[in-house]
């Protein structure tokens, strides 16, 4: 536990100098793109050049980049993410307010996604290059090649609107409604989830079939122990620790593939508040939810690296 403590400690610090380029590379893009704070502040008033530069004056917009880069961060670090120039409300009620229901959407998808992909991914290791192999390769490819955003409107046209199942759009709050929730959430997840289980499938697949075919295995099977219990006990604590690095980056998949969907089943969340800023020229609103979206990312992968050195502890030693 010590070791991995202090591998912790190292990783973290690690990521301070990247959650700051980050916010840097952010920062960057949007002072250098065509949206002025000012002329959005006052947009629809005909503002004079006089209180534009008054405005610009006010909140440093005329101080040199690394000043303001200094007192960006600074604002950030004491939760200032800036004021949003479409309602004048502060950008980090909004992000509260959307943040919960997307982490809802991406942990919901991350859910289906690895219990479909490990029920898949074994079944067909167990089964290979027969007939449910076979079956499996095909649905994976399948899903691997289908954008989230098309398995969206086919879900929304045949499972919504023809057979009436669930909702076309909208959210159900849980603590309104259990049974709502899932009937608005279960479409977006699966739209969300299907293309990352796929891939997944075919990477536990290929994990397992290495496993399965080591000494270990067939040792401990000659010996009388049922295969059900080598591959639950041994295999797949082996197998899965090369699935679990790849999972951290099919996160940043989740969280991307939510602008999307979010925008599609008209989901309140974090993508639909950043697609709504972007054609209204809020800024603020954007830095907010990229920057907030971008260390969600990292603090997931830190997670996900905390669990490969306790499934793994090899690593300890050599991380």
């Amino acid at each position: 536990m010590t070791a991995v403590l202090r591998i912790l400690a190292r990783r973290i610090a690690l990521l301070v100098p990247l959650l700051l380029g980050i916010v840097l590379f952010v920062f960057l893009v949007m002072r250098f793109s065509d949206v002025d704070p000012a002329s959005a502040f006052f947009q629809g008033a005909n503002p004079t050049p006089e209180q534009l530069h008054q405005f610009r004056q006010d909140n440093g917009l005329l101080d040199p980049l690394p000043v303001r880069y200094v007192a960006f961060v600074g604002d950030l670090l004491h939760g200032d993410m800036g004021i949003s120039v479409l309602n004048r409300s502060p950008v980090l009620d909004q992000v509260t307010t959307a943040l919960p229901l997307t982490m809802q959407l991406t942990f919901l998808g991350l859910g289906i996604a690895v219990v479909l992909s490990l029920t898949l991914g074994v079944t067909a290791a167990i089964y290979r290059d027969r007939l449910p192999d076979q079956l499996i390769r095909v649905v994976s490819l399948t899903g691997v090649a289908a954008p989230g955003f098309w398995l969206a409107l086919l879900m929304i046209q045949y499972l919504a609107v023809d057979l009436g199942w669930f909702p076309t759009g909208g959210y159900i709050n849980p603590g309104d409604s259990l049974t709502g929730w899932l009937k608005t959430m279960t479409l977006p997840a699966l739209a969300l989830s299907l293309p990352v289980a796929a891939g997944l499938t075919r990477i536990i697949r290929t994990a397992v079939v290495e496993e399965l075919d080591k000494d270990y295995v067939r040792t401990a099977i000659g010996s009388g122990l049922p295969p059900v219990v080598v591959v639950g006990r041994n295999v797949l604590r082996n197998a899965l620790i090369n699935p679990l690095t790849v999972l951290g980056l099919r996160v940043g998949y989740l969280l991307g593939g939510a602008v999307v969907i979010e925008t599609i089943f008209s989901l309140p969340g974090m993508g639909k508040l950043m697609i709504d800023a972007v054609k209204n020229g809020d800024p603020a609103v954007v830095q907010g939810v990229v920057i907030t979206t971008a260390v969600g990312f990292v603090v997931v992968n830190l997670a996900i690296d905390v669990l490969h050195l306790l499934v793994n502890p090899r690593l300890r030693g050599t991380s």
